[in-house]
């Protein structure tokens, strides 16, 4: 991702574990700089991956993968509309320690429900003259 007026580098998102027989796609490898965290910029992001995943190519499931004692992760996980679906222990070995593995999803039938609340909140009303939101994600899913 680059930022608009200076074309600087300010956070990576792809796609991960891409498998379209089952109609899977995973976000992942994100890595937002400290200009992008915590910004409407970033939830953006996320919403145009998912928006494309789920409402134009089709696919009936996106997942959000991540270290499960990366409680920032987690939370930015449940904040964006992803639901929790359990802990795998022991998937993987990284640097070499056991690293367990938190799984949350979103599928094709909550997608409308949480884009509606996305476009909500990133409607320019939501946010006052200094850029805080009036309301949170959250409670526009509500």
């Amino acid at each position: 991702m680059r930022e608009r007026r200076t074309q600087r580098a300010v956070g990576l998102l792809s796609y991960l574990r891409i498998t379209p027989k089952d109609g899977v796609i995973e976000i992942g490898h994100i890595a937002f700089g400290a200009p992008m965290q915590r910004t409407p910029g970033s939830t953006e992001a996320v919403y145009l991956l998912a928006e494309l995943a789920l409402g134009r190519l089709g696919y009936r499931r996106l997942e959000w993968k991540c270290n499960a004692g990366n409680a920032r992760s987690m939370r930015a996980a449940e904040r964006l509309g992803f639901t929790y679906e359990g802990t795998f222990r022991q998937h993987m070995v990284v640097k070499q320690r056991n690293r367990d593995t938190a799984w949350f999803s979103l599928l094709d039938s909550e997608w409308p429900a949480r884009q509606a609340a996305f476009e909500r909140w990133l409607d320019p009303s939501n946010f006052d003259a200094e850029g805080r939101q009036r309301q949170t994600l959250e409670a526009l899913r509500d």
